[in-house]
Formats: C-alpha cells, sequence, structure tokens
C-alpha cells in the first residue's frame, strides 16, 4: 500500500512540475506577445511623428514662399503706384 502511494506521489509531483513548467513557458510567450504588440505601437507612433514633422517642415516652406511673393507683389505694387503719381 505504500508503495502504492509513494508511485501516486511521485506522478502528483511530476504532473504538478510539467503544468508548472508549461505556465511558465506561457507566461513568457505572453509577455514577448505583449511586448512586440507595444514594440509595433512604437514604430507607429514613430512613424506617425515622423510624418507630422515632414508635412509641418513642407507647410512652413510653401508658406514662407507665399508670403515671400505676396511682399514682392504689395512692394512692386505699391512702387508702381507711388511712382506713377
Amino acid at each position: 500500500m505504500d508503495l502504492l502511494i509513494d508511485e501516486i506521489s511521485k506522478a502528483a509531483y511530476e504532473a504538478i512540475e510539467q503544468a508548472a513548467a508549461e505556465a511558465a513557458r506561457a507566461a513568457a510567450l505572453a509577455a514577448i506577445e505583449r511586448e512586440a504588440t507595444l514594440l509595433r505601437e512604437a514604430q507607429r507612433w514613430r512613424l506617425e511623428a515622423e510624418t507630422a514633422r515632414r508635412n509641418g517642415i513642407r507647410n512652413t516652406i510653401i508658406a514662407g514662399v507665399i508670403f515671400f511673393v505676396g511682399g514682392l507683389a504689395v512692394g512692386v505694387g505699391g512702387t508702381l503706384i507711388i511712382g506713377g503719381r
């Protein structure tokens, strides 16, 4: 009878150890998957920030050109009006 109890106990301990190892592997895999998701999200935000920065620079250049041309038009127009009198 004691031999049977020892065998069952041994099998139970092995099953518990195996279950613990499987749980540890599952937890590690879940952590890796969460980390990969966070890295993908960070990459997406970085790309969006770079795009916004490039668009901001482009918009600044366009605005500068528009103001420069507008200033030239006002300057030339004012000169013609003043010079024509």
